[in-house]
């Protein structure tokens, strides 16, 4: 194993970045098993599927490379950020304990987003600075632990955007469970502002949205058991969200949901429609529904050592792929799958919560 040790720049700090050798029929054409991974050399990963074979064994080094890879084409490639991909590579990149210029590229790019595109062009959707908030503080709290000037440009600027109502204008694209509805937006704006450094939840723009968010929630109730276990993550940050009932019928339903191999079943989780009205597979296991709750669990406060997830991390680390992801088959349509990118993140983060506190947690802000 081959190991490069180089300099990189995240958000104005001077890092570490530990290149590590790969190999394998996974790996992004054209890069070389020695090459970190960078704009200049990525090449787009190998498809999603389902019949890729498991690793032979876990590995947090692949996971790295397969997520420094997904993120970086994606962004060569469409130059924009997005939530199964970008944005949840913001999330879950520091919980792997290395950095990186991978990294700090995404990074940058999130950051070129609010310096220089929405003060002239304003940003495409409203999805995408709630979006982008989120990553930047979850970034923030996982690296510096200081809140940037332009994450905190970022989160104030969700709080224009917001509707009387206290909901958001969401991308609804029919690509659930992210992109196909108003409540994860809500939802979503709840865990940005909590989580961010420097008790930016007190601030008075933050705390009159709050408000407003958390009324709004509890007028348009959750419409899934995976929107039921957002607003449980929320709750981790914010306070009044949920009662100690709805916070135990929530824990108690997606232990329920729990299948006997240890994972979870993303499809499960909501009442979504396929494309061609078929069927959604609601019996196996995947890497989204499986990490995505491991990891809300955690932040909710079930201990490590529980033995419900204690067996979904099991299951975690024995269902990775040669490729280093996770699979996760697309609720929408059977072409790109681009949910298990996603699912990597969430697994890569819930496995790195198995030894460590959750990335991000904070005590929650009260009214």
């Amino acid at each position: 194993m081959t190991r490069t040790v180089r300099l990189a720049w995240i958000h104005g700090q001077l890092v570490i970045a530990i290149a590590v050798a790969t190999a394998g029929p996974w790996l992004a054409p054209g890069a070389r098993a020695e090459e970190e991974v960078t704009l200049a050399n990525v090449r787009e990963p190998a498809a999603n599927r389902a019949d890729e074979p498991l690793a032979k064994q876990f590995s947090m080094r692949d996971a790295v490379q397969f997520l420094d890879t997904a993120a970086l084409d994606w962004q060569k490639q469409r130059q924009c950020l997005t939530c199964h991909t970008n944005f949840a590579y913001l999330y879950a990149r520091p919980a792997a304990g290395e950095g990186g210029s991978a990294h700090a590229t995404v990074r940058s790019f999130a950051e070129e987003l609010v310096r220089d595109r929405w003060p002239v062009k304003g940003p495409r959707w409203d999805a995408e600075v709630v979006a982008t908030a989120a990553a930047l503080a979850f970034n923030d709290v996982a690296t510096t632990g200081e809140l940037h000037p332009l994450t905190r440009t970022a989160l104030d600027k969700v709080w224009t955007l917001q509707r009387d109502d206290g909901g958001w204008n969401w991308r609804k694209c029919d690509w659930p469970p992210m992109e196909s509805d108003d409540h994860y937006g809500a939802t979503l704006a709840l865990i940005a502002a909590g989580v961010a450094p420097a008790s930016y939840a007190e601030t008075a723009a933050a705390k009159s949205g709050i408000a407003k968010a958390r009324t709004y929630l509890r007028a348009n109730p959750p419409p899934g058991v995976h929107h039921q276990a957002m607003l449980l993550w929320a709750s981790a940050y914010v306070e009044e969200l949920v009662s100690a009932e709805e916070r135990k019928a929530t824990v108690d339903k997606l232990w329920e949901l729990q299948r006997p191999d240890g994972g979870w079943n993303l499809a499960s989780l909501g009442h979504w429609s396929r494309h061609d009205g078929s069927a959604q597979d609601q019996n196996s296991s995947d890497g989204y529904a499986t990490g995505f709750l491991t990891y809300v669990l955690r932040v909710s406060g079930i201990p490590a050592d529980d033995p419900r997830l204690k067996k979904s991390v099991a299951w975690l680390k024995s269902n990775q792929r040669e490729s280093g992801r996770w699979f996760t088959r697309s609720l929408f349509k059977d072409t790109k799958h681009f949910i298990s990118h996603a699912g990597t993140a969430f697994a890569v983060m819930a496995i790195s919560a198995e030894t460590t506190d959750p990335v991000g947690k904070r005590r929650a802000v009260s009214r």
